[in-house]
């Protein structure tokens, strides 16, 4: 009985993962609402250069690296339900093939992002350029390394499915690690249309 009230606790809980990790996420999104606020600020005092240098930036890998996220963030679903739900030697074969796919989309994702700074740099632009670029570098760079170290949540996601450690009733772990990837990809589904389109 008392082990049954500790499953349906545990399916219950919400929000899902750890607490802790939770309060980081708050923290996070706070730092980057905040951002966003001297960023808006910033761009009513001068709409017009604000407009032509985001004309500079190339709206297609940002789309696709925001399709890439979105991508990455079904994947570590689609592990978190597989340990829910399979069996567990089927359990650990799929989660450790999605949380792979995960990995493997935020390396493009990187990969995509520093082709993009580097290319910025060739062309003479930098932090010093101009309010836009000092807020797009900030933001962008900031996020660049909350996926870097989203990277070694999920790769030691990874290394814990993989020793079975994670199980239907025990994956707290496996959900808070998912939590913060999330995060991440939020971020960044409110950093592509703020910087790269809206006008």
């Amino acid at each position: 009985m008392m082990a049954l009230m500790k499953d349906t606790k545990l399916k219950n809980q919400y929000p899902a993962g750890d607490f802790a990790v939770w309060i980081i996420i708050y923290i996070e999104l706070l730092t980057f609402g905040l951002f966003f606020v001297g960023f808006a600020y910033s761009r009513r005092a001068d709409v017009e250069m604000f407009n032509a240098s985001q004309l500079l930036l190339d709206q297609r890998a940002g789309l696709v690296n925001t399709i890439i996220l979105l991508t990455s963030s079904y994947f570590v679903v689609k592990a978190v339900e597989a340990i829910k739900k399979l069996e567990p030697k089927e359990a650990i074969k799929k989660a450790k093939n999605w949380l792979l796919g995960a990995m493997g989309m935020g390396g493009v994702f990187l990969v995509i992002k520093m082709m993009e700074f580097v290319g910025k740099y060739q062309e003479g632009i930098n932090l010093s350029t101009n309010k836009f670029f000092m807020f797009y570098f900030i933001l962008t760079m900031f996020h660049f390394m909350h996926v870097l170290l989203g990277m070694v949540i999920l790769f030691h996601l990874y290394t814990q499915t993989k020793l079975g450690n994670y199980t239907p009733t025990q994956h707290r772990g496996l959900e808070t690690g998912a939590s913060y990837w999330h995060m991440v990809d939020f971020i960044w589904i409110v950093l592509f249309p703020l910087i790269y389109i809206m006008r």
